[in-house]
């Protein structure tokens, strides 16, 4: 049986998210026979459960008898029954004469007076015995309201005598249509939607190269319907470019879906149809819209007209008094089976009913216009704006580019077009979209000069092979020669701006940041605070950074209430160099969540970087981890390579830190290889780090000493490299362990008088720390290190407190101060065990062997008991198994794995994947009963 309800939702192990649904209708249909109705929406998978329940049956042992309800055949008494029982003639025959008679007749085989009903039922009853023997037997019926009367009848005769015997009964039917035959025959169970889990998973295994934002759309109309899922896919977009292929509003619907929720629409009264259309392209739901819109709409009809649809179960009212459709594709539905026409006058009406709502009346405004019009193309462009301010960028972009179209002079009409492509360069990731505005701006007004399109093709060059330097001349010179006043309130000169922060900042040179810090010197009446806070801590924060206190309090201040994610991402990167993310977290994880939801990927991308670093100083590694590997994938899904590398950097930091040494500098190679020919110095720079602290972690100082010069020489703190206060502590102990004494001590000079301690409460804890390395005077040393421990909030730095714990505790044992080196060295082995970093944990582990402090080996000293989940990745990672192949076995991610392992050493005692199999036996033998005392 195939039909509008049949779904094909099912993989190697069954069917999408239906393995509870199988379990309970096993259940309930028992061993000793049962009924059971199958209801649910159109679409829902009736069918395939149904199949399901069939092939297992049958898998079983178990016969299996089929029929349809057809609604051309209803009107033909018991001719669901002759579906059922036509390949069974031969045993039919074999019934007592009575029975045999009355069936023979009722099922059309032979000629005669109609039987009695109860007589038929009694004969089919007694047939189905003969038919299943000593063996099961299931009758599956599908589109059941659709059998025929007395056929409904006599099964439902036939189920409630079921007891006892190995019989079941299971059919299938629309909840919509139960009302055609509900007379209790049958107990009922309603097949659900599936969860978002399940239909994430079907969509990604039929179409898995769909993009986020569309993925998201279709599971927000879809809602959980696997029909729809599996139809409306076929409509959306495959590439990597969310805007153009961003699903509508209103999905056009496949012919097999018009059909499944079209159908109860055509038949319903005319006015009713047109007040379906009106709801449906006004999807508030807002009544008294409704009612307003009609009066202009000026057909005569009225809300009361809505009562057919309300019968019929298309539409409902809900709780605030606002007109719902049962399930988002009937109001596509309504949308499908109506006129172009019909559309345009419901648009102008609902536009004439929307004066005090500009955004809303310029899209209609915007889809009732056929002809050019400025007024409308300027009202679009005006809503356009406030749908970005509220987050939603492919919104904007889709209405400036709407906005466009309907605009009647060139120059206008190119400027439009070059807003809309800055939008889906710097915000929604569409950048094959924004190149293709960009060049239809260009051919539309030759001497174009807007800011936007500057801004835009500085995205897309910094997105392909140009460099930094190209996309830095192409803003500056729109810049200085464009056609404005130099207004605070101008959002194009401000995003032009902001576009050339962010390239000076990847470029790390001070000529590069120069026309910045002019240009914003020029606002009137002053400059935004992000911009100013911007031009102090993510240009040179070595020396400005400190001035910036009052713009990060005001911005920090302000962001529980802005709800332009444009804003909050800006913040954010003004926050990051004066370590203040962690004021603004829940701001930064605000853009994460309005991304997975399918916001705009470029601010869901800053949220993730943000979040990433922070948790990489203030110890969250695990979670580190898994939003690097996040924002590295949303990076390729969209095509963002200049961005990519900020997420490669916090794996390689990781893997620095917990002892993946290879993995580490192969990644850190990748990131500098990217970054040179580029000439993105910040991206360098970031690469060198994650380098220096791998050599750092595996004893090569030699190598670590070069890889932090590389960021900012010795003695100094590079001009405009903001990184090169995140490599302090690492070059100054890199030069005191290669003898460059002298060095060390002129790069701790050039920190205080940069006056870093003024920066962050970190920045204190590495300056102190940094010059207590650096001092030859073993009493100066200590002390330094004493005001480097008590930093107020230093403890949240959880990586760099504890590698400033280690140094105390080494200096304080060579200075044979033996027992107070203790402490010290073991809260230091403590953080680095929690943290997984290994390479520290053995050497802090070593120091405080040799103070005393540990009298027996690390792998026997550990007592820390393991989950059952970290007992079983280690045991298949003893087996030799990679990350994968465990992530594989377990269903969990190859970075989840890793993550688990860094906790497992620690737990074990021990510092490589070589280890696992002797410490696992040797824990065993230890947990035996059965081992000698």
């Amino acid at each position: 049986m195939t039909g509008p309800d049949t779904v094909d939702n099912s993989t190697a192990t069954g069917l999408f998210g239906r393995e509870d649904d199988l379990q309970h209708i096993r259940r309930l249909l028992g061993a000793g026979g049962g009924a059971l109705l199958l209801s649910g929406d159109a679409g829902i998978g009736k069918t395939a459960v149904l199949d399901a329940m069939a092939a297992a049956a049958r898998a079983e042992g178990a016969q299996v008898l089929r029929a349809a309800g057809v609604e051309f055949e209803a009107k033909y008494d018991y001719s669901g029954l002759n579906q059922l029982l036509f390949p069974f003639q031969d045993t039919l025959r074999t019934l007592e004469a009575p029975f045999r008679d009355a069936l023979l007749v009722a099922l059309g085989f032979e000629s005669g007076l109609p039987p009695p009903q109860l007589m038929v039922s009694n004969a089919v009853l007694l047939h189905l015995r003969a038919i299943a023997g000593d063996a099961p037997l299931l009758m599956v019926v599908d589109d059941f309201p659709w059998l025929d009367r007395t056929s409904a009848d006599v099964l439902g005769f036939v189920a409630r005598r079921l007891a006892g015997t190995q019989i079941g009964v299971l059919a299938a039917a629309r909840s919509e249509s139960l009302s055609l035959y509900d007379n209790g025959a049958l107990p009922e169970y309603r097949l659900q939607p599936l969860d978002q889990r399940a239909s994430a998973h079907l969509i990604a295994t039929r179409h898995p190269n769909l993009v986020a934002s569309a993925r998201h759309r279709l599971m927000t109309v879809a809602k959980g319907n696997p029909l729809a899922l599996l139809e409306l896919s076929s409509v959306l977009p495959t590439m990597r470019e969310p805007a153009l292929g961003e699903a509508p509003a209103v999905l056009p619907l496949s012919r097999r879906l018009e059909t499944v929720f079209g159908s109860r629409i055509i038949v319903l009264p005319r006015p009713t149809q047109s007040l379906l259309l009106l709801a449906a392209l006004e999807p508030t739901g807002d009544l008294a819209v409704m009612q307003a819109a009609a009066r202009q709409a000026n057909n005569g009809y009225g809300l009361d007209d809505l009562a057919p649809a309300e019968r019929a179960q298309l539409v409902y009212i809900d709780e605030r008094r606002r007109l719902r459709f049962r399930h988002p594709l009937i109001r596509s539905a309504a949308v499908e089976g109506s006129t172009s026409t019909a559309r345009r006058a419901v648009h102008a009406a609902l536009a004439q009913a929307l004066t005090d709502q500009p955004e809303r009346q310029a899209w209609h405004l915007g889809e009732a216009t056929v002809e050019p019009n400025e007024d409308v193309a300027a009202l679009m462009e005006r809503a356009a704006r406030i749908t970005l301010r509220r987050g939603d960028g492919v919104g904007s972009m889709r209405t400036l580019m709407r906005s466009a179209e309907l605009t009647p002079h060139g120059s206008d009409r190119a400027r439009r077009l070059a807003e809309a492509a800055y939008i889906g360069a710097e915000s929604t990731g569409a950048l094959t979209s924004a190149q293709r505005l960009l060049d239809d701006a260009r051919h539309t007004a030759s001497d174009l000069t807007s800011l936007h399109a500057a801004a835009a093709a500085a995205h897309l060059i910094l997105n392909s092979d140009g460099d930094v330097d190209m996309a830095h001349r192409l803003l500056v010179h729109a810049i200085e020669n464009g056609n404005h006043a130099y207004d605070a309130a101008d959002t194009a000169l401000i995003d032009a701006l902001c576009t050339l922060a962010l390239v000076a900042f990847f470029g790390a040179r001070q000529d590069l940041w120069k026309p910045y810090y002019q240009a914003v010197k020029k606002l009137t009446p002053r400059p935004p605070a992000v911009l100013a806070a911007l031009g102090k801590t993510f240009s040179d924060p070595a020396r400005t950074g400190g001035e910036a206190t009052k713009e990060l309090d005001e911005l920090i201040e302000a962001l529980p209430n802005v709800p332009d994610p444009v804003e909050v991402a800006r913040a954010g990167s003004a926050a990051v160099y004066a370590d203040r993310v962690g004021d603004l977290r829940e701001a930064q994880w605000r853009l994460v969540r309005m991304g997975r939801d399918g916001g705009p990927a470029r601010r869901y991308m800053s949220g993730l970087m943000n979040l990433c670093l922070d948790d990489f100083l203030t110890g969250e590694w695990n979670e580190a981890a898994s939003l690097a590997d996040e924002g590295f994938q949303l990076c390729e899904s969209h095509g963002y390579t200049a961005f990519a590398w900020y997420f490669l950097y916090v794996h390689a930091l990781l893997a620095a830190a917990r002892g993946e040494t290879d993995e580490a500098e192969e990644t850190a190679e990748r990131i500098i290889r990217w970054a040179i020919p580029r000439k993105v110095s910040c991206a360098a720079h970031f690469g060198h780090h994650a380098a220096a602290l791998a050599a750092l972690g595996r004893g090569d100082f030699a190598g670590a000493y070069e890889h932090a010069n590389a960021v900012s020489p010795a003695g100094t703190l590079a001009s405009h490299a903001p990184h090169a206060l995140w490599v302090t502590m690492d070059l100054v102990e890199a030069a005191v362990r290669t003898n460059r004494h002298t060095e060390a001590a002129a790069h701790v000079r050039a920190m205080r008088e940069a006056n870093l301690p003024s920066l962050s409460s970190r920045h204190a804890l590495l300056t102190e720390a940094s010059a207590a390395v650096s001092s030859i005077d073993d009493e100066q040393a200590l002390q330094l290190f004493v005001k480097a421990l008590a930093v107020p909030g230093a403890a949240r730095w959880q990586f760099d407190m504890a590698r400033v714990q280690l140094f105390y505790g080494e200096r304080l044992r060579r200075v044979r101060a033996t027992t107070d080196s203790r402490a010290p060295l073991k809260a230091a082995l403590g953080t680095f065990r929690h943290l997984g970093a290994l390479p520290w944990a053995a050497r802090a582990e070593a120091e405080l062997r040799a103070a005393g402090g540990v009298t027996r080996p690390l792998a026997a000293a550990s007592t820390q008991v393991l989950t059952p989940q970290e007992r079983a990745i280690a045991r298949l990672a003893a087996t030799g198994l990679t990350n994968k192949q465990i992530a594989q076995r377990l269903f969990l991610s190859h970075r989840t794995v890793g993550a688990h392992l860094y906790q497992i050493y620690p737990k074990l005692g021990i510092t490589s994947r070589g280890m696992l199999r002797d410490a696992l036996q040797g824990r065993a033998a230890s947990d035996s009963p059965h081992t000698p005392g």
